[in-house]
């Protein structure tokens, strides 16, 4: 191993042992350290993405990740995103821009084509930055996919980078689970890990340690440390809702009712099986005035009762909205919007509040399909060859302005009216182009957007309909992370509180920042490993690769 690395890299036992936050923490801990270092992953599959200053697309971990560094995400920290369409096909996006749709087998034949362009942005980011902290993917160990692996050992292998494994030891087995997958790897890929690390631990420490010793010994490899679970930590999450989040969240829907009585906004996001960048909602999770809740059944929305019921983005539109239709969960949701509950959908769910959704290119669904769509708002979508990904600025219109300004005014609320509006920041990910069809008086344009690179042109974006009389609302827009920004979200907040003679307590506090906001929790995550770390052993590995 090559003396001063300049490269580390995290794998896993498994997928879902904390690898994406695990390199999160180790890239602040060097940023704070007085290091220059980027993050990295080789391939990603999630369809939870971004949209870079350029317009590429990449996973959210690795932007996370970059955040944690203090850069801006770029397309080359994540070169190959991966985001499924079917079971057995997915979308593959290559530098930010779509290649083609796969099937997995055409896919696993091909994807050794990457290996040169993963070693040339390796070479560059060493010859930028005092160090790289690699993630990988899944388990080196899938023996099955040994051959053409381009993410794990491989990649450890082009970059000359020591490897730490880590395992959740919440899950059970982790001691087993180390060993098997160090022992299942090939000897010339067993000696590049240089440590273990493990995760999500619950209780008194010292009783594990027994444990970290035996399989220290066993494997010659030593334990890095043990690091706690931890719930008072907000890290974006990377492809897929918490599981015990999502449990919890079910769990607090028979006290729902309490929580209405207790002066908090109920909101349901509805959990579609293809659902994208559900980060969209973690600005609207942490304010302390809301409750949010992830829906998989039309039940549940039926005993929820929300004030609020969110459609998230989608990448498979017209599936999902058959899935809906099939369900019952459209029916509940036309139900609750026919007394009193308000309903927002974002990208792929602003689509189907429309009157149609077409897809004559098979750009996302199987065969060439039109379905009909929910009727809410007065809108039909044609889905494209090519897709839109820009960064852009936006606001709201004057017309939705002075609704809003309307609520927040009578709320007494500084989120809104008296000139407050200013630009706000967000991005666009869509195939499909909705068109209005014949609003009513009541139904109105919602922002004005200028995309990055075309400041100058200033463009319509989503429809509005409030209803004072009847205390409801329906909107939707194309733009992923609008409740980022603290005067949208605030304004949202308070028109629903209006709707509902909901009057906020004195303990409530609003997070104004959210960007501020992630960056202490990068900090609060830093401190956590650190104190649970060896950092002896751990600049050892990164800087000699012993």
């Amino acid at each position: 191993m090559a003396k001063d690395s300049k490269s580390l890299m995290i794998q896993g036992t498994s997928s879902h042992v904390g690898k994406s936050v695990t390199v999160a923490a180790i890239c602040r801990i060097l940023k704070q350290d007085g290091y220059s270092v980027c993050p990295f992953k080789s391939q990603n599959m999630a369809l939870n993405s971004f949209v870079t200053v350029s317009g590429g697309e990449m996973g959210r971990a690795q932007v996370v990740q970059a955040e944690a560094c203090g850069l801006e995400p770029e397309v080359f920290m994540n070169p190959v995103l991966i985001k499924p369409v079917a079971d057995t096909r997915a979308q593959i996006i290559f530098m930010g821009k779509v290649l083609k749709n796969m099937s997995a087998a055409e896919y696993d034949g091909k994807k050794k084509i990457f290996l040169d362009k993963i070693k040339e942005l390796l070479d560059d980011i060493k010859s930028k930055f005092d160090y790289v902290i690699i993630e990988g993917a899944g388990s080196p160990a899938e023996i099955n996919l040994l051959e053409n692996d381009i993410v794990n050992m491989r990649t450890a292998a082009i970059a000359g980078s020591p490897v730490i494994l880590v395992g959740d030891v919440d899950k059970g087995g982790v001691f087993a689970s180390f060993y098997g997958t160090v022992k299942l790897l090939p000897t010339v890929f067993q000696k590049y890990i240089k440590g273990l690390l493990v995760n999500k631990f619950r209780g008194d420490v010292s009783l594990l340690q027994p444990g970290n010793d035996h399989i220290a010994q066993k494997l010659g490899i030593p334990v890095l440390g043990t690091i706690p679970y931890f719930r008072d930590i907000h890290i974006e999450e990377e492809d897929s809702v918490n599981l015990e989040k999502q449990q919890e969240k079910t769990d607090f829907i028979s006290r729902s009712r309490v929580g209405k009585a207790d002066g908090k906004i109920v909101i349901a996001v509805i959990y579609l099986p293809h659902i994208s960048n559900f980060t969209d909602f973690d600005a609207l999770e942490h304010e302390e005035e809301v409750n949010l809740i992830y829906i998989r059944n039309a039940a549940d929305l039926a005993a929820l009762e929300p004030h609020l019921i969110i459609i998230p983005g989608s990448k498979s539109t017209i599936s999902d909205l058959i899935y809906l239709r099939e369900s019952g969960i459209e029916k509940e949701i036309k139900r609750q919007y026919s007394k009193q509950t308000s309903v927002i959908g974002i990208c792929g769910g602003y689509q189907m509040l429309g009157h149609r959704v077409t897809d004559r290119f098979k750009s996302e669904s199987k065969s060439t399909g039109s379905i009909k769509g929910m009727g809410l708002l007065d809108i039909v979508t044609d889905y494209l060859k090519e897709k839109n990904t820009y960064q852009i600025e936006f606001d709201l219109k004057e017309g939705s302005r002075g609704q809003f300004g309307f609520f927040c005014n009578t709320l007494g609320d500084s989120s809104g009216g008296n000139g407050q509006y200013g630009k706000m920041k967000g991005y666009e990910i869509h195939m499909g182009i909705s068109k209005v069809i014949g609003p009513g008086n009541d139904l109105m344009p919602l922002f004005d957007i200028s995309r990055r690179g075309d400041e100058e042109t200033i463009m319509d974006d989503g429809l509005l309909r409030l209803d004072r009389e009847n205390k409801k609302m329906v909107m939707g827009t194309y733009i992923h992370g609008v409740f980022d920004n603290y005067i949208f979200r605030r304004t949202v907040v308070a028109v629903l509180k209006t709707f509902h003679n909901i009057r906020s307590g004195p303990g409530d506090s609003h997070i104004r920042s959210y960007d501020d906001f992630k960056q202490s929790q990068y900090d609060s995550l830093a401190d956590l490993f650190r104190e649970n770390m060896d950092m002896d052993l751990f600049y050892k590995i990164l800087k000699s690769g012993v």
